[in-house]
């Protein structure tokens, strides 16, 4: 069982828009210490700005990166 102690990357109702563009919406996301992590998806699903917000080389739009 998880606690929230033992969480290191919380994401809450993410999203990210280019202009009329949603990149993302409504990412929710629990990474616990430790845990490894595996991003698939298809071309053009948003993996980049997901990474590019958890890096924080972006702002996202809406939600919350804890």
């Amino acid at each position: 069982m998880t606690t929230n102690r033992d969480i290191a990357v919380q994401v809450t109702d993410l999203s990210k828009n280019y202009g009329t563009v949603q990149a993302l919406r409504g990412v929710d996301l629990s990474i616990a210490a430790g845990e490894y992590f595996v991003l698939l998806g298809p071309s053009g699903g948003g993996k980049t700005t997901l990474l590019r917000l958890l890096g924080g080389f972006i702002r996202p739009s809406g939600g919350q990166i804890l």
